[in-house]
């Protein structure tokens, strides 16, 4: 039987925390779809196609990793591509309360997706895309929380300059 999984998220951007997950995730599931949130509503800083690429860029050499964007309800996401699992990412407790309500209203939608919840490396568990907006827009140095080519993307993206 195979199995797979879904890794829903806004990713604005991809972050080692991200990766980490996926790699983990992917360890335990066959195939493995990181699902890219379509949500204007949110305000993300990268278009949906942006966060797409940057993501592929990232997991590109990962095998049973898809890379895939949606803009519907993420339980009929799931159920649309066969599989019955969700994963998400619980970093710190202050995570708990915000994923505990989306896993139990995602349970009432579809009672036949799980949730389930995995921890990041203890390195990478303070890490936020909020907080790398925020420190790139600071010229920080941002190698110990992003990929190369998502800190240039970010650097591109604060200026107003186009995507490359």
């Amino acid at each position: 039987m195979r199995s797979r999984a879904i890794y829903p998220g806004t990713f604005d951007p991809v972050t080692y925390g991200h990766i980490d997950l996926i790699q983990r995730a992917r360890r335990i599931f066959p195939e493995l779809i990181v699902a890219v949130a379509n949500n204007p509503g949110k305000g993300p800083l990268f278009d949906v196609e942006e966060r797409v690429a940057l993501l592929r860029q990232a997991t590109r050499s990962m095998r049973g990793v898809v890379i895939d964007q949606f803009d519907s309800l993420v339980v009929d996401y799931v159920r649309r591509h066969g599989a019955r699992v969700m994963v998400r990412g619980l970093r710190m407790l202050s995570d708990f309360e915000y994923e505990f309500q989306m896993a139990l209203t995602n349970r009432k939608l579809s009672e036949h997706v799980e949730t389930i919840f995995m921890m990041p490396s203890e390195s990478y568990a303070y890490i936020s895309a909020r907080l790398i907006k925020e420190a790139a827009a600071l010229d920080a140095d941002l190698s110990a929380f992003v990929p190369s080519f998502v800190a240039r993307a970010l650097r591109r993206k604060l200026r107003g300059e186009a995507a490359a």
